[in-house]
């Protein structure tokens, strides 16, 4: 019952095979430093035996924009469809590993499995962050990636919602403020 997860697609690809997308709702990041993320996968999933032998793949972030894709490659399966092809999603190659990232994605990340679990109907796939791509259109002239402006989708009990109005930032609650307070007048004028 921890919803909303993200709704992210997951490409993985087998040497001299073409490369397959798998739609992925738990994923997420375990650890900071290395930078280590993790994906469950059930074992009957193509995509589940192309990770478990590559032992690779890249995390690729869903906007407004691919969440048709997004949800329509979750439910055809590789076995079928060449679904880069069928969704007309373009294959971008890195220099990080084997497997194309979706070059419509506004964040690739890029994974090498470390360790898989079995866990019952999910195998938990351990993976370390060795790269990650961002589209330039979302750095601004600081060089600051503004990941709010990529509209971003989430998921939550078989519905896609996009994330709404940031509502503020880590530590805000905590927070000073930064202009100066007034002094408050008590009732006799005196501060």
């Amino acid at each position: 019952m921890l919803y909303p997860v993200p709704a992210v697609m997951v490409s993985c690809k087998r040497k001299d095979e073409r490369p397959n997308i798998i739609t992925v709702a738990w994923a997420g990041t375990i650890c900071s430093d290395p930078a280590m993320v993790s994906i469950s996968v059930r074992p009957g999933r193509y995509s589940h035996d192309i990770i478990k032998q590559s032992r690779e793949f890249v995390i690729n972030l869903v906007t407004k924009d691919l969440v048709r894709a997004c949800d329509w490659c979750g439910v055809r399966s590789g076995r079928d469809h060449d679904k880069f092809a069928e969704m007309k999603l373009t294959e971008y190659e890195s220099d990080f590993i084997q497997t194309p990232a979706i070059a419509e994605s506004p964040v690739n990340i890029y994974c090498k499995v470390k360790k898989i679990e079995e866990l019952g109907s999910h195998n938990l796939f351990i993976a370390e962050v060795i790269g990650v791509t961002v589209d330039d259109r979302y750095m601004d002239k600081n060089g600051k990636f503004n990941l709010s402006d990529t509209g971003l989708i989430a998921y939550s009990h078989g519905e896609y919602f996009s994330l709404g109005k940031k509502l503020g930032k880590f530590g805000f609650s905590v927070e000073k403020r930064k202009n100066n307070k007034k002094k408050r007048k008590n009732k006799d004028g005196r501060k």
